[in-house]
């Protein structure tokens, strides 16, 4: 996946009124996970707003991927959990400033690229894994429930993955109980509603989808909510009264007396869980659309930058994060516009107008996650991967699995130990046929796979059970690799054979015959380099006895 700056103009005004609607779906896609983030951190609600706006309004400007939208992330949480409960609050703000000054010297050290090696079965298997972790902790806020942190099973404990997962039907029996004093089943028709309009929105005129069917199923569910009061959650209790008075401002004394190995553990860890998963968000967004390709180092250092801003004004660290991404391609954003304009709308309503937001039902917001998650999870991928061959739909399912069982984290590392065991199997991978019968006086060893000095052992043991006395043919018709050892190897051999009475024919077709191709290109051009060289001392000499 290569760089480019091929996207469109910065400035340029069609660009911009194209992203205006995707970034008011955004910011009402970011608007409850900001809050939820920060909560679930262990944080004041306004810590994950102030990282929503720095997230669209700093790391938008500067960001290397455009499309993807950064704020408050959710793989981020247990580790910012556990520093809140470590270190005071202005510590805390510490840790991130390092962490963001770490990512900007990774960035300009290159570092970034070393993502883009990442096997699209991971890539394709994370978002899976993703959009349905989305589906299922959404699905439960929906019907205005709490989502699951745990489960426990037979005294197993499962995470919130499965937890959300398997407690699905329970969430569903819930809504078609239709207790009165509960709002499951309201909630739960305002959701189906949301989605409703979502889908069929997709099949009105084209001219009628300049607005995207999110903000218009958003946008009719509250209208809806208020004009026939119904009584299910709202915004109300999550936005903050005063969004100006909860900022948090460095204290130099307490950031001089660190304990400095701490805060740069502490900053190192950050540091590197926000730039995989960030740069990892990156590479899956570029597969969901046709623009502007990512440059990983400068998203690197966009990020550091968005980082050390929120730790100096009181957010908590950002990364990239793929359901506010995935919502903005979805709803039809071309530019780094969407993302920056999404971080103006943040502080625009939390700052200015916090009363328009505090009336949206927190199960229409949820029914939009929701369809955003069903759509990550895509079968088409299965079976582009399947013709690559099973290994790549095996590498697929546990890295999904293993997202949704355990963690992001571990989940992708998990897939690209994987996909690394599988390109150790491909290279170390040799059949060798013997043909023939040596009584005839001839024999042909067929080469099937990759020749590496890995399976120089049994290339070699193979080459020990010939008879002296015959004629041997490699075959290499479906060899597709043969490295300089199993070369070398084989020229050693047809000396040894060739002293005891036999000898050795190489079929030189495919890449054998391309190897020789280049050897006696290179020979040519080096005959060619000393007759050019002896022809010029002819000159030079002729010259001087004149």
């Amino acid at each position: 996946m290569s760089d480019s700056s091929n996207g469109p103009p910065f400035f340029s005004w069609a660009t911009i009124k194209n992203d205006v609607f995707p970034s008011i779906v955004v910011f009402l896609v970011a608007l409850p996970l900001c809050l939820g983030i920060a909560i679930a951190s262990g944080a004041p609600p306004a810590a994950g707003l102030i990282s929503g706006i720095v997230g669209g309004l700093v790391v938008g400007f500067f960001a290397g991927a455009p499309l993807q939208v950064s704020g408050p992330a959710a793989g981020l949480t247990v580790l910012v959990y556990g520093l809140f409960e470590k270190f005071d609050i202005k510590l805390v703000m510490l840790v991130i400033v390092v962490a963001g000054v770490m990512q900007i010297v990774a960035g300009f050290l290159k570092f970034g690229q070393w993502f883009r090696a990442v096997s699209p079965a991971v890539v394709k298997g994370m978002l899976a894994g993703i959009g349905v972790l989305i589906f299922c902790s959404q699905f439960h806020i929906m019907i205005d429930d709490q989502p699951r942190k745990e489960l426990v099973i037979g005294g197993v404990h499962l995470e919130a993955g499965l937890a959300n997962l398997l407690t699905i039907p329970q969430a569903i029996g819930r809504v078609f109980a239709f207790d009165e004093s509960k709002s499951h089943h309201l909630a739960a028709g305002l959701g189906l509603f949301t989605i409703a309009v979502i889908v069929f929105w997709k099949m009105a005129p084209k001219k009628f989808q300049l607005i995207p069917g999110p903000l218009l199923g958003v946008v009719l569910a509250t209208l809806f909510s208020e004009l026939f009061d119904v009584p299910i959650k709202r915004l109300e209790a999550s936005i903050p009264a005063n969004f100006f008075s909860s900022l948090v401002f460095p204290d130099l004394g307490i950031w001089m007396s660190a304990p400095v190995i701490e805060i740069l553990m502490a900053a190192a860890g950050v540091a590197l869980i926000a730039s995989a998963e960030t740069l990892l968000c990156a590479t899956a967004v570029d597969q969901m659309h046709e623009g502007e390709r990512t440059n990983y180092d400068r998203e690197l250092i966009a990020q550091g930058l968005g980082n050390s801003v929120c730790g100096l004004i009181g957010g908590l660290p950002l990364t990239g994060v793929i359901v506010r991404s995935a919502a903005n391609v979805s709803a039809g954003g071309k530019s780094r516009w969407s993302a920056i304009m999404h971080g103006g709308w943040l502080l625009l309503f939390v700052a200015f107008l916090p009363f328009l937001l505090k009336q949206i039902p927190v199960a229409s917001l949820a029914a939009v996650l929701v369809y955003t998650g069903y759509k990550l999870v895509n079968p088409a991928s299965i079976r582009e991967l399947a013709k690559y061959g099973r290994s790549e739909v095996f590498i697929y399912f546990a890295t999904m699995i293993t997202i949704v069982a355990t963690d992001l984290l571990i989940g992708v590392v998990t897939g690209i130990v994987l996909a690394a065991c599988k390109l150790l199997y491909v290279f170390s991978r040799l059949e060798i046929r013997r043909e023939g019968d040596p009584a005839a006086g001839k024999l042909t060893l067929r080469l099937i796979g990759t020749a590496t000095f890995m399976r120089l052992p049994a290339l070699a043991s193979e080459l020990e059970h010939v008879p002296g006395n015959v004629e041997l043919h490699v075959n290499f018709e479906q060899l597709n690799y043969i490295d300089h050892a199993c070369l070398d190897l084989l020229m050693s051999w047809e000396k040894q054979h060739e002293a005891s009475g036999g000898s050795l024919v190489i079929d030189w077709d495919g890449l054998a015959a391309r190897f020789h191709e280049r050897y006696a290109e290179k020979n040519r051009g080096e005959s060619a380099r000393e007759a050019s060289g002896a022809d010029e001392r002819s000159i030079d000499e002729t010259l001087r006895s004149k």
